[in-house]
């Protein structure tokens, strides 16, 4: 490089061109600065967009983790719950079409800024019921609230109870229901969750594209798999936050928690769900202000000047020889000037007539292709089928582990996001490695994806056997003597017990007996008095109690018993047997991804991976919590009772019920989905010859029928780039 570098300088001093030397000089340094440039720019691009794509997987987790707490707050049932996490995907597929195309000819960093800003203002819509629906009251008994005036729990009539106490409780009921009557509170949250789908939608296809055309080409595949790592870190913190804020009370702050008589454990309590959306919101604000300042262009890296193959971004946006387009810009406007507002008009409908018949020309030839490719097909339907059970099991995931396991909401959603996530994560990326170690090629990709599917699905068998038995809850799962539960449970609820009090059947306010059975309320457990406030009370004299077969008192304590002493253990075991499947099933998402790169036409994968992102999210991501919370709400056992009357959030579910509807609509779906896998796998080994077969084992060539080996081969950087998330079905 001297020796030329000499050469060309002899070369210039014999034809005395001085003003070429100095300019070649400064040609070179100001190269140099927009190298430097180059380099600094995008890593601060790449810090910001990490930092995005952190803040919107921890609002998406946190979601998932308050869905019980959202359930309790606004008494609604798991299906209508369903339909608030839908939302998601339901604002996401409003504007992603426009915002994938027109997004690449406008100013990407700020409108990643302001998607930033959308997806706050939606977390903060989240929060808003807090402040606007007073106070949460949950169904308590007067003489567990702190009060001078002593209660008999047994109302044998309304003597009892002075008329001042009545007419006081009545007149706060019916002020609570003139203020529901005018509004549903959750439609806040569904409306706020919709924000959240929109704002997201450009931060993908926009912040990957960016990266892919200012970066330098072997560095891509690196910058890109650092932001998908940091996303995978996002819902470890976002169930983290949501265990930390469902320890708090929900009113924390403005209540006086000393007054508080319910615990986490209670079916009515209910986190500081509002608070760590406040906080989601807050981050999200933070991290979309370093796009504001970003420029809408970077210098393109030497090695991507010349290049042949240009990104879909070069054939918008042409920034090279400025001073040859101000000339033609200065004509274009005096040609505009000139012409008349009506011949603009014919000529722009024209021109958009013209687009959208090139565009349909182009499309239905292109649908019709994608859709005449029988592996892309079969495997676009498992992917759906599959992605139906996973989705609706991750949503209903904390629900189904504080239900069947008696654990509370803080709890669960610790070990959610302590052990299961990182379970998936590492999957991953062992799927992943395993593709590049061994240089599994299409077909192997197809097997590994099936066999991770079939042992994950086959150890989801395992969990049936590992449930807890129904809590004693005297009228609803067993008799007031001591026999198992009766056929219509609204009716066992009154026995000869508790036949001289007045007691209502719709109240939900659980104590604890000491034979170890919960009754829904103290009067339907004939309790005669009572002693203590809050939840130091105890309860005298309950005439249930003391008939209990095995009972050999007749006091109770306010909140429900326990679940059976295996129970713990079975959660254990649970928690082992759930991380086990967690990683198994996570390891066929790399090669399924590949598979699907692999078996469909260059020129057609941008337009495949969209029309599977369509169908994942309109399929799959929308109706799978609404159905799952419809078949979750059939084993309720006990519904809760607004304050206006109707019903209300599930108070108990059936365990035993409750868990072969969860695991059995899921393992049905995985069933499902894996016999459209195995169809798959029988087409590709259809259309390669054993040879084939042979040459794939060896690496040199494909189960697709390719000829290049490079097409069979999994790349290193697109290993490091494919993850296969819920929400993330693709990184184009």
């Amino acid at each position: 490089m001297e020796i030329s570098s000499k050469e060309n300088t002899h070369f210039f001093s014999n034809n005395t061109i001085l003003p070429v030397d100095r300019s070649s000089f400064k040609s070179e340094s100001s190269a140099s600065k927009e190298k430097q440039s180059c380099c600094g720019g995008i890593k601060i691009f790449l810090g910001a967009l990490s930092f995005v794509y952190f803040a919107k997987a921890l609002s998406g987790s946190y979601l998932k983790s308050t869905i019980t707490q959202i359930e309790r707050r606004f008494e609604i049932p798991s299906s209508l719950v369903g339909v608030i996490d839908g939302s998601f995907e339901i604002g996401n597929l409003l504007i992603i079409i426009l915002v994938s195309y027109f997004g690449a000819k406008l100013h990407r960093p700020r409108i990643i800024g302001a998607g930033c800003l959308i997806m706050s203002a939606g977390t903060f819509l989240i929060a808003m019921p807090q402040f606007l629906m007073g106070r949460y009251r949950y169904e308590r008994f007067p003489s567990t609230i702190n009060s001078t005036v002593s209660f008999s729990p047994c109302l044998q009539d309304k003597s009892q109870t002075p008329l001042s106490a009545l007419e006081k409780s009545q007149a706060k009921i019916n002020a609570g229901c003139e203020k529901e009557a005018g509004s549903s509170m959750w439609i806040y949250v569904l409306l706020g969750n919709l924000l959240r789908g929109i704002g997201e939608t450009p931060i993908q296809p926009l912040g990957i594209t960016y990266i892919d055309d200012y970066a330098v080409e072997e560095n891509a595949a690196l910058y890109i798999g650092c932001v998908q790592t940091v996303a995978i870190i996002g819902p470890i913190f976002g169930f983290l936050l949501g265990s930390l804020c469902a320890k708090l009370y929900v009113d924390i702050g403005f209540v006086d928690l000393d007054s508080v008589t319910i615990s986490p454990k209670d079916a009515q309590w209910v986190g500081a769900w509002w608070l760590g959306y406040l906080i989601a919101g807050v981050i999200s604000v933070l991290a979309g202000i370093p796009f504001w300042f970003l420029p809408k262009h970077l210098p393109k890296p030497d090695s991507r000047k010349d290049s042949s193959t240009s990104s879909e971004q070069s054939k918008f946006i042409i920034e090279e020889n400025k001073d040859r387009h101000t000339s033609y810009q200065q004509q274009e406007k005096l040609a505009e000037m000139a012409k008349g507002k009506s011949l603009e008009a014919v000529i722009l409908s024209l021109a958009c007539l013209l687009f959208l018949l090139f565009c349909l020309a182009d499309f239905l030839p292109s649908l019709k292709n994608l859709f005449g490719n029988p592996v892309y097909i079969l495997y676009l339907c498992a992917s759906i089928i599959q992605l139906n059970s996973l989705i609706g099991m991750v949503t209903y995931k904390p629900k189904y582990i504080e239900q069947q396991y008696g654990q509370t909401s803080s709890k669960t959603n610790f070990v959610i996001g302590l052990i299961n996530i990182p379970a998936v994560a590492f999957g991953i990326f062992s799927g992943g490695l395993i593709m590049k170690k061994f240089r599994i090629g299409v077909l192997g990709a197809a097997k590994l994806s099936l066999g991770s599917s079939f042992f994950g699905y086959l150890l989801l068998l395992l969990l049936f056997a590992m449930g807890c038995e129904n809590s004693d809850v005297a009228g609803l799962t067993v008799s007031y003597h001591g026999t198992k539960a009766m056929t219509d449970y609204e009716q066992a609820l009154f026995s000869e017990c508790n036949s001289g009090c007045s007691c209502s059947k719709n109240d939900w306010d659980p104590i604890c007996g000491e034979n170890g059975v919960t009754y829904v309320s103290a009067c339907l457990a004939g309790c005669q008095a009572s002693n203590g406030s809050g939840k130091n009370t105890v309860f005298f004299n309950c005439s249930c109690v003391g008939t209990f077969e095995s009972s050999q008192s007749s006091s109770a304590v306010v909140g429900p018993c326990q679940k059976g002493n295996e129970c713990p253990k079975m959660f254990l075991y649970f928690l082992v047997i759930s991380v086990i499947t967690s990683y198994t099933l996570s390891v066929g998402g790399t090669p399924g991804y590949i598979l699907l790169l692999r078996c469909i036409k260059p020129h057609l994968k941008s337009f495949a991976l969209g029309i599977y992102t369509l169908a994942i999210r309109v399929l799959a991501g929308i109706p799978a919590p609404v159905y799952f919370g419809v078949a979750i709400d059939t084993t309720c056992l006990k519904w809760g009772s607004k304050r206006c009357g109707g019903r209300g959030a599930c108070r108990l579910y059936d365990s035993s019920a409750l868990r072969h509807v969860y695991l059995g609509l899921t393992l049905v779906l995985g069933t499902v989905s894996i016999f459209f896998s195995v169809a798959v796998l029988w087409v590709l080994r259809q259309r390669s010859s054993p040879q084939d077969e042979t040459l794939s084992a060896n690496g040199e060539r494909g189960a697709c029928g390719t000829k290049s080996r490079k097409d069979h081969f999994v790349n290193s950087d697109q290993l490091i780039q494919s993850t296969y998330w819920p929400e993330k079905e693709t990184r184009l």
